[in-house]
């Protein structure tokens, strides 16, 4: 019979990983709660047409990416494919928005279907940043100060450069819509594939197209930043102000659209050239109608999502990951002996006092019994700096003895029996 493997593009978490994740997610949490923002989560799954409504059904995740399914009763249900619409229905359900202001975060997995390449999965993990009832480009900026942050606290912030651009009002760019298209139509038969079929129905897509030929052609073609009404105009020079009196270096890039309907005013990405194709690390902007479109009264509206694989890619390729994410356990307890359970007893007993009486040491207990040799190997294996040794007369004597499995910085110290309480100050010192 043949062995069930994992779905493509949906990858297991090895514990030999876990703890970089476990630094990353918790590195981020820190930042985002050091300013305010409290943590919402909510479901896997959920009624497909939210994401009709929020994300467009005219755009790449509707049409071609998503996990659909009737369940039992006939609805349809998505595996949710980003975090915002989830967000704003959470919060519109639950009365978190009308008339309030809310800074949230939340994390977990998303699900597109695509092909899986380097950086880029059908189930990848997201970091998402939302702020609700703040109309003004400070919290525009605060997010953008946020995420400038957090590159610092993981160490990448000279491998990431922020572009920035404003989409203005759903009005504006609908005029400036069609001027783009009446442009493209005149060459639409020199563009590639996929723009040609964006022409018809995301024509805004086509600003980033990764095609150098298409790019070559949109050097003619209309700015949105000529078509921006005064008020999307002031709201950008005033972001702008703010960043540069904080001293944040960014470009503002007249092509930048992002890929979901709901965005307008601003929107921004955090891009890097040493993930190749996979540039971008975190991206957001503004999204003023989509509590409207949801079914809630008009709410500001502003975020921003990281995918967890990406920046832990980044911090591989960087050599950003640091040494001590080892997870290698302090010490490791062998129980060797014949006693019916008693030095097992004794063993466990005793890793269970080293935890109480100091929480942050790691203590392997070796189970499963064995010969004092097997178990010795076991103990260096495990990586662990000590071995604490039970035996019938360690048992006997109320004792433990102590070998150190790396330097002791006394190369003629080796291994010392001491009575039970010397030995774990004797531990609480070596292992401080």
């Amino acid at each position: 019979m043949s062995k069930i493997q994992a779905i493509r593009g949906m990858n297991d978490l090895l514990p030999e990983t876990s703890p970089v994740w476990q630094y990353v997610e918790s590195t981020i949490a820190q930042c985002v709660q050091a300013y305010g923002y409290r943590e919402i989560r909510f479901p896997l799954l959920e009624k497909t047409d939210l994401f009709k409504r929020s994300i467009g059904e005219v755009t790449d995740i509707v049409e071609k990416e998503m996990y659909t399914f009737d369940d039992r009763n006939g609805e349809s249900l998505t595996l949710r494919p980003e975090g915002t619409a989830s967000c704003v229905r959470a919060c519109e359900e639950h009365g978190l928005l009308y008339n309030q202001t809310q800074r949230l975060w939340y994390m977990g997995p998303m699900f597109r279907y695509e092909r899986p390449q380097k950086g880029r999965l059908r189930q990848f993990h997201q970091i998402g940043i939302e702020a609700f009832g703040l109309q003004g480009p400070d919290i525009d900026a605060e997010l953008l100060l946020m995420t400038a942050r957090l590159w610092k606290m993981l160490g990448i912030d000279d491998a990431v450069t922020l572009e920035i651009n404003s989409l203005g009002t759903a009005a504006a760019r609908g005029v400036y819509k069609t001027a783009l298209v009446d442009f493209l139509s005149g060459i639409k038969d020199q563009l590639d594939e996929d723009s040609q079929r964006r022409l018809d129905t995301n024509p805004l897509r086509i600003l980033d197209s990764k095609n150098k030929d298409t790019q070559a052609l949109l050097a003619n073609a209309p700015q949105l930043d000529d078509y921006l009404d005064d008020d999307s105009r002031n709201h950008f020079e005033s972001l702008k102000h703010i960043l540069d009196a904080a001293n944040i270096s960014y470009r503002v890039n007249n092509r930048l659209v992002r890929g979901l309907d709901y965005y307008g005013y601003t929107v921004f990405e955090w891009v890097t050239d040493k993930l190749g194709a996979q540039g971008t690390v975190c991206a957001g902007g503004r999204y003023n109608g989509l509590v409207e479109q949801l079914g809630g009264k008009p709410t500001a509206a502003v975020g921003c999502a990281m995918g967890i694989e990406r920046l832990i890619l980044l911090l591989q390729t960087l050599a950003k990951i640091p040494e001590s994410l080892a997870s290698l356990p302090d010490v490791y307890i062998l129980a060797v002996g014949q006693m019916d359970g008693k030095v097992e007893g004794y063993a466990l007993a005793l890793a269970e006092r080293l935890r109480e009486n100091f929480p942050a040491i790691r203590c392997l207990s070796h189970c499963g019994g064995g010969s004092f040799k097997s178990q010795m190997k076991k103990a260096d294996k495990s990586g662990a700096a000590i071995a604490v040794i039970i035996g019938e007369d360690e048992v006997t004597s109320q004792s433990m003895s102590i070998k150190y499995l790396r330097d002791s910085g006394d190369s003629k110290v080796t291994q010392v029996t001491l009575p039970l309480a010397q030995g774990i100050e004797k531990l609480a010192e070596i292992i401080a």
